[in-house]
């Protein structure tokens, strides 16, 4: 089946058509080969499209795009193939609720379902339903579309997990739990792993570092997710990009008493001003940080850092403690694939529980092909590290697929 994926970010929009080979019973999806590949960044205004594929020459190019369904109506109409070829959909969607706990063909009813929860996700809903409208628009209605929701991996939390210890009625009522986010980037470093290693799901205990912009960590047990660091919104758990992670929400109070403005305004600055950046004052991109810190003995970014690999380090013994015990970390993301640095730092100390890393193995583990992972601890090691690619599109085309033939 040749499947066009969407995965629609809250600026951006990344898209890729592959051919997957179709199931027997029992059977998962087998992805073949990627024919398009390529994404539109810097939406709302001047926006960069690229396009890569096979037998096809990359372009670039600025595109004047104002939202979402605009950007999928230019990349339909830079596509060097024929929109007949495309067989199905597979959309990419940010929070899917208490509703949606699996992949789900898409119908006006689920339209309106997710256009219900974007005030659960007002960043990243929006933009995923402007796809789905903007591929409608180009396709019509007889090219099946899917949905493949970012929290429906963390849907199998148990409810100590999955709860706060607020009244009962009331965050029923509001729907306030931990739903937790990056499930489709989870899932993709877990699926690598098994690939990489032959070993079966079942039995398998992993923590997940999934680190970019936007970070999150994920305790997975027998392949199914049991707690993870982000929680009713991607704000908490780890120290971010922008964002600052775990904070007593009494600061949210106190700050807007002290600075005289709204609450809203104090939790725009935990989202927007915080994390990497807020600790800085200068940036959110760990390689400028990096460089300043060794260059410029810079203290501020010496501590955004320290504090980012710390809070890292904490959650790995965390969950060690909620599986009792796992056999391997897993880094995906920006920084989790391409830090080495990183890595080490969050690592370091760690001999107490078997993990430790091999220098060599883990400086030469950068610019993975997506999809494929690569050993960074020593032969043997009593807790294994791994860095895997995460392929978050492959993902969303196989679910695609799984879903259509479920529904058949």
């Amino acid at each position: 089946m040749r499947v066009f994926v969407l995965n629609s970010g809250s600026s951006s929009l990344k898209f890729r058509l592959l051919d997957v080979e179709e199931p027997g019973p029992h059977e998962q999806p087998i992805p073949r080969d990627i024919l398009i590949n390529g994404s539109v960044k810097g939406i709302g205004a001047r926006a960069t499209l690229e396009i890569a594929g096979q037998g096809v020459p990359h372009t670039k190019s600025v595109e004047s795009i104002a939202d979402h369904a605009q950007a999928v109506r230019c990349v339909f109409a830079h596509l060097p193939t024929s929109l007949a070829q495309v067989e199905a959909i597979g959309h990419r969607v940010v929070h899917g609720g208490e509703r949606f706990s699996d992949s789900i063909v898409i119908n006006d009813g689920v339209i309106k379902e997710i256009d219900a929860l974007s005030e659960l996700a007002p960043l990243h809903n929006p933009a995923c339903l402007e796809g789905i409208q903007g591929a409608r628009a180009v396709l019509g209605p007889t090219v099946p579309m899917v949905a493949v929701f970012d929290t429906a991996f963390h849907r199998t939390m148990p409810a100590v997990a999955g709860t706060y210890a607020l009244p009962y009625e009331l965050a029923a009522k509001h729907r306030i739990r931990r739903y937790g986010f990056h499930g489709i980037a989870h899932a993709s470093l877990v699926d690598g792993y098994l690939a990489h290693t032959g070993k079966p799901a079942v039995g398998s205990r992993l923590i997940t570092f999934q680190l970019g912009n936007g970070c999150s960590v994920t305790a997975v047990s027998g392949g199914r997710s049991v707690d993870t660091s982000m929680g009713f919104t991607p704000l908490e758990g780890l120290v971010m990009g922008t964002r600052s992670g775990d904070v007593d929400p009494s600061v949210v109070n106190y700050l807007a008493q002290r600075e005289k403005v709204e609450a809203s305004e104090v939790e725009r600055w935990l989202n927007e001003e915080s994390g990497l950046l807020g600790i800085s004052g200068r940036t959110n991109d760990m390689r400028d940080l990096l460089h300043a810190a060794a260059d410029d003995q810079d203290t501020h970014a010496k501590l955004a850092i320290e504090l980012f690999c710390y809070r890292a380090k904490k959650y790995i013994g965390t969950y060690l403690a909620v599986l009792g015990g796992a056999d391997a970390i897993v880094f995906g993301g920006g920084i989790g694939e391409a830090s080495p640095d990183i890595r080490a730092r969050i690592c370091a100390g760690m001999d107490w529980c078997g993990l430790r890393l091999d220098a060599e193995r883990n400086r030469s583990a950068v610019s993975l092909e997506p999809g494929t992972a690569s050993l960074i601890s020593p032969e043997g090691a009593g807790l294994s590290a791994y860095v895997v690619a995460a392929d978050e599109e492959t993902w969303i085309a196989k679910e695609t697929v799984r879903c259509l033939r479920k529904n058949l």
